[in-house]
C-alpha cells in the first residue's frame, strides 16, 4: 500500500467507530500487531529510547533516530502509521514543517507535533498554533496531523487552557486533537465535546482502567497507548530475569511464546 493510499485508509478509520491504535517500538512489534487485526499502528519515542537504551525525552532521539524508526513500523505492516514526532525537533515553525516533510517521505501516514519544548515549559500559545500551521501547510492534504496539548503532561493541568489551546490548533489547521494524561473520563467527555475534530484519548496509564466503550461514549475518535506495550514487555522481561537471578529457575519460560508462532509473524506482509 502506498504512502498516499495509507494516508487516505487512515483518514476514513477517524469517521468511527472508536478504534484503538497501538503502539509498537520496532519492525517486529509492528508486525505482531497487524496480524492481530488493528486497523493502524503509532510508533512510541518512550519505546523506542528504552530499546536503544536511553531515557525517554527529547533530548535523547534526534529526529532522523525518529524518523528512522517510524519508517521502519512503515515498512513492515500493511498498516497506516502514525510517528511520534515529539516536538518537531525545532522550535521555529520552519522546524516542524521539514520534519512533518520528512515524515511523508518515509511512508507514514500521520504524525503528532507537540506544544511542549523540553526545558522550557509549554510554548506560549501563538508560537504554539504558528507551529501546527506551519505543519498543516506543510502535510497539505498528504499526511493526517494530530496536535497535541501538553499541560497535563507539565505541571499545568487546567483543562480550559487545553480546550482553548487545541481550538486554536485545529482551527491551524491539525486533523486529530490530543491531551495526553487527562485525569478522568468528565474530563475527557467534556474536552471530546468542546472540539471540533477527532480527539485521540491515551490509555496505559497507571490508574485508570477505562475500556473502548467507556472512551467511545465519551466522544474519542481513536485510542492509542504510548509506551505502555513497551513497558508492559519490559516487566515481563525484568521479572524472568529477577527469576534467574534469585532463585535459578526457569518457569518464566511457560509463559513465553512459542520460536516457531514468532517465526511465522515476522514474515514480509503481503502488498
Amino acid at each position: 500500500m502506498t504512502q498516499a493510499a495509507k494516508y487516505q485508509h487512515f483518514k476514513a478509520l477517524h469517521q468511527g467507530p472508536c478504534f484503538i491504535m497501538p503502539n509498537p517500538w520496532n519492525a517486529g512489534t509492528a508486525r505482531i500487531l497487524a496480524s492481530m487485526g488493528f486497523a493502524a499502528l503509532a510508533t512510541t519515542s518512550a519505546g523506542h529510547a528504552f530499546a536503544l537504551g536511553r531515557r525517554d525525552s527529547q533530548a535523547a532521539l534526534t529526529r532522523a533516530d525518529i524518523i528512522q524508526n517510524a519508517a521502519e513500523i512503515a515498512a513492515a505492516a500493511p498498516l497506516p502509521t502514525s510517528a511520534d514526532l515529539e516536538n518537531g525537533f525545532g522550535d521555529a515553525p520552519e522546524a516542524c514543517a521539514a520534519t512533518i516533510t520528512e515524515a511523508i517521505a518515509a511512508g507514514l501516514a500521520g504524525g503528532s507535533i507537540e506544544d511542549y519544548r523540553p526545558g522550557n515549559g509549554i510554548y506560549p500559545i501563538q508560537q504554539a498554533t504558528d507551529r501546527i500551521r506551519a505543519s498543516a501547510e506543510a502535510a497539505n492534504g498528504r499526511f493526517l496531523l494530530t496536535a497535541r496539548a501538553e499541560n497535563f503532561l507539565y505541571g499545568a493541568p487546567d483543562l480550559r487552557d487545553t480546550i482553548t489551546r487545541l481550538q486554536a490548533y485545529a482551527e491551524a489547521g491539525a486533523d486529530v486533537l490530543y491531551a495526553p494524561g487527562l485525569p478522568d473520563l468528565a474530563a475527557i467527555r467534556t474536552l471530546c465535546a468542546e472540539l471540533p475534530k477527532p480527539v485521540n484519548v491515551l490509555m496505559g496509564l497507571q490508574g485508570q482502567t477505562y475500556t473502548l466503550a467507556d472512551l467511545a461514549e465519551a466522544g474519542a475518535a481513536r485510542i492509542s497507548v504510548g509506551g505502555s506495550l513497551a513497558r508492559a514487555a519490559l516487566g515481563a522481561f525484568l521479572r524472568a530475569a529477577t527469576e534467574l537471578r534469585d532463585h535459578g529457575s526457569f518457569t518464566y519460560a511457560a509463559s513465553a511464546a512459542p520460536g516457531a508462532e514468532i517465526a511465522a509473524l515476522m514474515q514480509e506482509p503481503p502488498e
